[in-house]
């Protein structure tokens, strides 16, 4: 239990560390660094999802031959599906848009700032919570060794992810304390969201490949729709691309040395 609690809590740490960065920054996150941040973030998420997610998901139903894939399949539609419906009826604004999306609604810039990154957070914790929850259920490929990298992982990318958030907030003027708690406050879904699914897994057991390939669609879904747009349109999109390289590498490296 408590190596599980850890597990939860290292992403959130991530994100408060990038967080901080409001602290020893005085002007806005330079271009060049965001983008390669962005990217980077994208290849760690696409790593953990096809390596900790869709192939233990596989693997779990391999004795069904060539429906194996069928848990996988339907598991990752429907993952990509529920971040979609999220998406369209949660008003939130993007970080440098001035349009808001989903439902019509009468909520402060900051607030809807805010659900943008819930909604962005929300299958990074489900992410970890799953591998938990996988590795408890003597899932092959998924000790808690792996889960624990999954959970490093996120964290490393959480990093540049609260910066990016804390650092706008700080150039929109408000204070570097204000700046640092609602940049920390966005990853606190995370820990809540992969709880969720530990015991959602606890209770539901043979729903665990879908479980698994649903967060891998849920996180493919933030890294097509957001990240890789946002670091590829304007200046400086090979940076992003390098970012990309070196996240899916790390996350690639982490999860097969400590797996």
């Amino acid at each position: 239990m408590t190596t599980l609690i850890i597990g939860l809590l290292i992403p959130l740490l991530g994100t408060m560390i990038g967080a901080a960065f409001v602290f020893l920054m005085k002007d806005e996150m330079p271009l060049r660094l965001q983008k390669t941040l962005l990217g980077f973030a994208s290849g760690v998420m696409v790593a953990a999802s096809v390596w900790s997610l869709l192939i233990p998901a596989m693997e779990m139903e391999e004795s069904k031959g060539a429906w194996a894939v069928l848990p996988a399949a339907v598991g990752f539609l429907l993952g990509m599906g529920f971040l979609l419906l999220l998406d369209e009826l949660t008003p939130h604004l993007h970080l440098g848009s001035n349009t808001p999306e989903g439902m019509r609604s009468h909520l402060s810039r900051t607030t809807m700032l805010a659900l943008a990154v819930t909604i962005h957070n929300l299958p990074e914790g489900m992410a970890v919570g799953v591998v938990f929850a996988g590795a408890e259920g003597g899932v092959a490929n998924l000790s808690l060794a792996s889960a624990l990298a999954v959970s490093i992982g996120i964290a490393i990318q959480n990093i540049p992810e609260g910066a990016i958030i804390s650092m706008p907030m700080r150039a929109a003027g408000n204070s570097r304390w204000r700046s640092f708690l609602i940049g920390s406050l966005s990853g606190a879904v995370e820990p809540v969201g992969g709880l969720a699914v530990v015991l959602l897994a606890s209770l539901m057991t043979p729903a665990l490949p879908y479980l698994l390939a649903f967060t891998a669609g849920a996180m493919f879904y933030v890294v097509v729709e957001e990240l890789i747009p946002e670091a590829s349109e304007g200046k400086h999109s090979n940076l992003s691309t390098i970012g990309f390289a070196i996240g899916f590498v790390l996350m690639m490296v982490l999860d097969v040395v400590m797996g």
